[in-house]
């Protein structure tokens, strides 16, 4: 097909009331096909129908989730160009988009409304486990000087959980995927997402030991406080480390070797810290080099974690 009849075909996918609609709700931030039906109040096979063509011609990306699907604009291309023109133009005062808008901030409530009673089912234990280390903060301004000046323009945040990651980067990358396995937790995500206005990341439902290529690449990948759920985590940096660009770097953050058997027997984990020198060697068989380290002690120094913070650079010396 020629670039002329392409042009064409998208513009025709673009040139129709309801998927200028579906375009402005979805430069807002990813939605669901049930979301969307219920924002326009259209039956849910004439949105899809939309939502393909949509797909079709670039305009927008789709994201599968089982028996769920989540669409948002296209990251990319002359379709992605187009789909950001055309919501730009698209007058704020126009009674139609005044109310999707009203309508998405319902839907959203709702959704929020919804992942704060999951969360409410695990919320004790993460505040047990962020008693038993150091101050969050300490970490996350670490975190941020470790990302500072560097650009990024695809961040992948590899068991994203609530989203925490994404949210506090959110002003260092151009786009931003958050994989994680716990459909509850997903909820969360999207819910704080949506509520803190960040619409250039995403979050995945996904198993993290085992990437699909849609995933893509990224100049950085996170994995805060994962590692540790895992009985071989040299294997999962080698799955990540495939994900990862030429020259790019991951930022692991995970406790220090330790002693609280009950973590293992009671909140899932399988491996009770983790050291340097293990760290170095994983990194080593994945290709990486450990370049910085940096450990943050508990601030209750009896029973508390040391939390320490690893930045692996893709080694040169290992092509791929």
């Amino acid at each position: 097909m020629s670039e002329t009849a392409e042009l064409v075909a998208v513009l025709r996918a673009a040139g129709e009331t309801t998927r200028l609609r579906l375009l402005a709700l979805l430069a807002d931030g990813e939605q669901s096909v049930k979301d969307l039906t219920e924002i326009l109040g259209q039956s849910q096979p004439r949105v899809s129908r939309h939502l393909k063509l949509l797909a079709d011609a670039g305009l927008v990306r789709r994201n599968a989730e089982g028996a769920w699907a989540y669409y948002g604009l296209a990251d990319e291309g002359a379709g992605s160009d187009l789909a950001r023109w055309l919501v730009g133009r698209l007058g704020e005062a126009d009674p139609e988009r005044q109310r999707d808008r009203l309508r998405l901030a319902a839907v959203r409530a709702a959704q929020q409304a919804q992942a704060a009673a999951s969360f409410a089912k695990v919320a004790d234990s993460w505040d047990l486990l962020r008693s038993l280390h150091v101050a969050e903060e300490a970490v996350e301004v670490a975190i941020l000087g470790a990302v500072d000046g560097r650009p990024i323009d695809t961040l992948i945040d590899l068991g994203t959980g609530t989203g925490r990651m994404l949210e506090l980067l959110a002003g260092h990358y151009r786009r931003g995927v958050g994989i994680d396995s716990s459909r509850e937790m997903i909820a969360v995500a999207r819910s704080k997402l949506a509520a803190a206005g960040i619409g250039h990341a995403q979050v995945r439902l996904g198993d993290i030991a085992d990437l699909e290529p849609a995933t893509g690449r990224g100049e950085l990948i996170v994995i805060h406080q994962v590692l540790h759920y895992f009985d071989d985590p040299g294997r999962l940096l080698g799955q990540a480390r495939q994900a990862l660009r030429p020259g790019g770097e991951m930022l692991i953050v995970d406790f220090a070797p330790h002693g609280l058997e009950f973590l293992r027997t009671h909140h899932a984990h399988r491996r009770l810290g983790l050291s340097e020198a293990q760290m170095a060697g994983w990194a080593r068989a994945a290709g990486l080099s450990v370049a910085a380290f940096s450990s943050f002690p508990p601030t209750n120094a009896t029973e508390g974690l040391t939390v320490c913070l690893w930045r692996l650079r893709d080694d040169p010396r290992d092509q791929h």
